[in-house]
């Protein structure tokens, strides 16, 4: 399974230390194809790639993933996008976020994610693992 995840990135960092704990996490399930996500030096990383290149290569993974993830505690432009062109794309998006955070209304909203709330990694683990093996056959 190709796994597509999402956090922010120019939005802010602020949950960059979870973001490593949770492409481990995801990576139990399947292939993460969006591991950079995770790394703290990010900006650095990718400060010789264009605007251009960088949606490119994020569409590319897109089309080629079976289920999106999504950590939206921190607002991100990108994320929301990225959730949108998933969505058309009838991928299966999964968002995540600290329940003691206020997010994004017209994202939890939206029926067709699959919510998951937590207010620690451990808990949030045990939400994927459930929700993967629930869904694995609903899921390419």
């Amino acid at each position: 399974m190709k796994i597509y995840f999402s956090g922010s990135i120019s939005g802010g960092r602020d949950k960059v230390d979870d973001y490593a704990k949770i492409v481990e996490i995801l990576n139990e399930h399947g292939n993460v194809l969006t591991t950079h996500i995770a790394n703290p030096k990010l900006g650095k990383v990718e400060k010789g790639i264009t605007a251009e290149e960088i949606y490119q290569r994020d569409i590319n993974w897109l089309k080629e993933s079976d289920i999106v993830f999504a950590e939206i505690t921190v607002p991100s432009m990108g994320v929301g996008y990225e959730l949108a062109y998933a969505e058309n794309r009838n991928i299966p998006v999964i968002c995540m976020y600290d329940k003691n955070v206020n997010v994004s209304r017209m994202i939890i909203g939206n029926k067709n994610f699959i919510q998951i709330t937590y207010e620690s990694i451990e808990e949030l683990k045990e939400k994927i693992h459930e929700i993967m093996k629930q869904n694995m056959g609903e899921i390419k």
